[in-house]
């Protein structure tokens, strides 16, 4: 039997994507060695390492611009559409490109987390186009009003053409796509042991005392570290290098730690609403503070769900960058619901994957 060749795009967008989307690649490869991996990405290597242990090719393509940021919170509405309309006009190149591609190098199946153009380019090579996602991007611009609605439409026409979409949990409707499979929760698992933490981090406060903050791979111009002095028996995770040295402060370096490896030894994670941190949260029962964000429509969508299944406190913005962090002293919100999504989305969708690879 040929070798077993998958085509991973990757939305051209912070980093959530990039791990989720090779935290099934991880799973893919570890039930089928043999399996060639070639993610097409803009996302740095050592982040796709992090999760996946094994060879894989890196294609530096974009097919999508997500939105133009300039950290986790702050968009740029105008310069978003205007790259959205460049990319739009070079669609037929693209394709192109990446057709002759997949037809030189066997590819038997695109997957891709979410990418638009993919299913476009994937029909026009003759090779099937699954795709993952909570959300898609129809959803996201369709909300900024008029200016957006010819982009969201040509978006939602290219996701009308997937064969096949795994709709992750914490989701958006997604009616664009005619065939939905729902699945469980993704993400990666921690690696370490609570003993190598505590020693290898020097670890000395207890659970109840010892936080998380995470807040993406474009992270925030201005986290009030100054709060921390207020808690100085605490311990706190950050991955910002930019962050001060505090004593109570441990600056975590990637690929090494990853925020999920740290997750078991937390009280809770204090993040911005996105998708990736939140899944392998609820993946690992971890309650979750975060920071509103009312003009990005996943967000909303992502804070109402979280809040059935894992204990929550959610933030206006305010009380987060001019408050004194009283609330993580104070209660969490209980979970609403008991039903809680299944934890096995990486094994789902890599289960799916290699039966179509394995038959094409």
């Amino acid at each position: 039997m040929p070798q077993p060749i998958l085509y991973l795009a990757i939305t051209n967008h912070g980093f959530g994507h990039a791990t989720r989307a090779a935290s099934v690649a991880a799973e893919i490869q570890r039930r089928c060695p043999d399996v060639l991996l070639i993610l097409v990405t803009t996302a740095p290597r050592w982040l796709l390492e992090g999760y996946i242990e094994g060879d894989f090719i890196v294609r530096s393509r974009a097919f999508d611009i997500g939105v133009v940021q300039r950290d986790s919170l702050q968009m740029d509405k105008v310069a978003t559409r205007e790259k959205l309309l460049e990319l739009k006009a070079k669609q037929n190149s693209i394709i192109a490109s990446e057709v002759s591609f997949i037809q030189q190098n066997r590819v038997g199946l695109v997957l891709a987390d979410i990418p638009p153009m993919a299913a476009l380019i994937a029909k026009a090579a003759g090779v099937p186009c699954y795709m993952m996602s909570n959300f898609g991007w129809d959803f996201i611009y369709r909300d900024w009003g008029s200016e957006f609605a010819e982009i969201a439409d040509w978006i939602a026409d290219c996701f009308s053409q997937c064969d096949r979409l795994f709709r992750l949990p914490l989701h958006e409707p997604m009616s664009a796509f005619p065939q939905i499979t729902d699945v469980g929760f993704t993400g990666g698992t921690p690696r370490y042991t609570l003993e190598q933490l505590k020693h290898d981090l020097n670890l000395h406060a207890p659970q109840d005392q010892t936080v998380l903050l995470t807040f993406g791979g474009l992270g925030l111009e201005q986290i009030p570290y100054q709060n921390l002095e207020r808690f100085p028996t605490w311990q706190f995770f950050t991955f910002d290098k930019n962050a001060p040295d505090l004593p109570n402060l441990i600056k975590l370096s990637s690929p090494q730690y990853r925020p999920v490896d740290v997750m078991p030894v937390c009280k809770c994670v204090v993040s911005k609403p996105g998708y990736s941190t939140f899944s392998e949260a609820c993946r690992q029962n971890l309650p979750i503070v975060s920071i509103t964000r009312n003009d990005f429509a996943e967000a909303a969508v992502l804070l109402r769900a979280t809040q059935d299944y894992v204990p929550t406190r959610i933030l206006p913005p305010g009380e987060f960058f001019a408050g004194n962090w009283d609330f993580l002293t104070e209660p969490f919100h209980p979970p609403q619901r008991s039903d809680a999504p299944r934890s096995d989305g990486n094994a789902e969708i890599a289960q799916a994957v290699l039966k179509t690879l394995q038959t094409t």
